[in-house]
């Protein structure tokens, strides 16, 4: 804008400003801009700071608000969506809102609402801003939308008679209706809290004596009705306890699963959403009738372990094929069945595959009750792989190197496809050249997508442990910055970082979700 002015000024015989002087003046613009209350839009989104965020307040209802930083890659991936769900909103006339503030700008809000994390969701009811809520819910248009729909009206749909109520049943596979005498008591307000929540699922309440009637209900009860597997699941409310929200949350998140489930792209979020602690996995090829057959048998197996196992056929030559190098299988390995822990990942198989209900339950018993042992992947170590300047660790081989007493090694556990790990590798290589020559040192590496350890689990990529030297078998896990010179140190001081002077008034930006933040320092 600055350089067309000054550009165009002489031919439209204007007056020539000094370019200093017309920078000046579009600072002061931008800086009389920001010191006004004036509610800007982006894309149906309102652009707030801290001298509009007070008016954005008590002008919207219900305001989500995004806090956001510009260089944050899970912000620019969220923006559209955010940009989406805003405009569908206001098209449909809600009093929902979704405004954004730039944390990295607008320091003072950011502190205020304990903004630690990219991007931050915060929801501002009625004007309240000393207790937003969190968001909970998906970070896509639909999920946004849903979620904000469910907290401008009511949660749950008032059923007043027979035919409402059995036309609300019929009209969705799964409806979930809380049968309540005081719809204003606590058990009743603890439900649409629920409701407010489980925005994929559609809830109904009732208080009519006839309708307790008519489904068989003398008390409270909070009943799932489903068009597969039982058709009516009572919840029955603790006179005692009452309705304990996060209880009544897993069991119908249990409850409203199929006894089996097919593994698919539409149901994956479900099968993980679930968290149920187990999974049984059926791995067959769809296309073969005599694989097909086996799901009988499997399914009988389901009906005593529901909430404690999910039962899930994977079709080896569909959806599931993507998972096969997860569990070292091929398509060739099905018909089979293995058995996930889902809290680490442990995975446990039959000595021999047999696919009968009884053996099926029988071995699963066995597993919970911690008489199997599991069952590990691991690779060939390649022929070179003490010989590179990264030793190349596999499952058979970890013991040995990581636990020589005479050795200090340092392990990066990496996934192949982790952008993370990606990056830190020239660092890692680096690293190893550098203390090749030393005897007592060695840097490794190992593929936690092809090898398994019993007794070390991996939460996040890339993980670095340091295994010193010496009795013991000592695990330390390296936490600071990812950088040479920082491992270095680390190395050369035993397994541990010397001490720095404190550094007063240091800011460090949070991070991106996902991503481990660098240490102050």
């Amino acid at each position: 804008l600055v350089l067309s002015l000054a550009w165009l000024g002489p031919a439209l015989g204007g007056e020539e400003k000094d370019e200093e002087v017309i920078e000046e003046e579009e600072k002061e613009k931008k800086e009389d801009e920001v010191l006004s209350d004036e509610i800007k839009e982006e894309d149906n989104v309102l652009v707030l700071h801290e001298h509009n965020f007070a008016r954005a307040l008590s002008e919207h209802q219900l305001l989500l608000v995004e806090f956001y930083a510009p260089w944050c890659g899970h912000c620019q991936q969220l923006a559209p969506a955010f940009a989406q769900a805003a405009t569908e909103l206001r098209n449909e006339s809600s009093p929902a809102r979704l405004g954004k503030v730039d944390a990295t700008a607008q320091t003072a809000l950011a502190t205020e609402f304990g903004i630690t994390s990219y991007p931050t969701l915060k929801l501002f009811r009625d004007g309240n801003r000393t207790h937003p809520l969190a968001y909970t819910g998906r970070m896509d248009s639909q999920g946004i939308v849903r979620w904000m729909q469910r907290r401008a009206g009511p949660s749950a749909t008032l059923l007043q008679d027979t035919d409402t109520i059995a036309a609300f049943i019929s009209s969705r596979d799964l409806v979930v209706i809380g049968f309540f005498k005081d719809l204003r008591g606590e058990a009743a307000q603890a439900f649409f809290e629920v409701a407010a929540e489980m925005v994929d699922m559609t809830f109904g309440v009732a208080e009519s004596a006839e309708l307790f009637q008519v489904y068989g209900l003398s008390a409270d009860t909070v009943c799932l009705f489903k068009k597969f597997d039982e058709r009516q699941t009572n919840f029955p409310v603790d006179l005692a306890r009452g309705l304990d929200t996060a209880e009544l949350t897993r069991l119908l998140r249990v409850h409203s699963l199929q006894l089996v489930m097919e593994f698919t792209n539409e149901t994956s979020n479900q099968i993980f959403g679930a968290k149920i602690p187990h999974h049984m996995l059926l791995f067959l090829n769809n296309s073969s009738p005599e694989q097909l057959s086996l799901r009988d048998s499997f399914r009988a197996a389901a009906g005593g372990f529901r909430g404690e196992v999910l039962f899930v056929v994977v079709d080896v030559t569909g959806h599931g094929a993507d998972v096969l190098p997860f569990f070292g299988m091929s398509a060739a390995d099905a018909p089979t069945l293995r058995l996930v822990k889902m809290e680490n990942n442990r995975k446990y198989r039959m000595e021999q595959d047999d696919f009968s209900d009884p053996a099926i339950r029988t071995f699963i018993r066995a597993v919970l009750d911690g008489k199997v042992k599991p069952h590990l992947l691991s690779a060939e170590p390649p022929e070179d792989w003490d010989t590179r300047p990264v030793k190349v660790l596999v499952g058979k081989t970890f013991e040995q190197v990581a636990f020589d007493e005479t050795k200090n090694v340092f392990v990066k556990f990496y996934v192949p496809w982790c952008p993370h790990c990606q990056a830190m590798a020239a660092a890692w290589e680096e690293l190893a050249e550098r203390y090749q020559d030393r005897e007592d040192v060695v840097i490794a590496e190992m593929d936690c997508t092809a090898n398994e350890l019993e007794n070390i689990t991996i939460h996040g990529y890339p993980t670095l442990h340091y295994f010193p030297a010496g009795p013991g078998r000592k695990m330390v896990e390296y936490k600071s910055t990812r950088d040479v010179e920082t491992f270095s140190r680390f190395l050369d001081n035993g397994g541990t970082l010397p001490e720095e002077p404190p550094v007063s008034e240091v800011r460090v930006q949070p991070p991106c979700p996902g991503l481990s933040p660098a240490p102050a320092g």
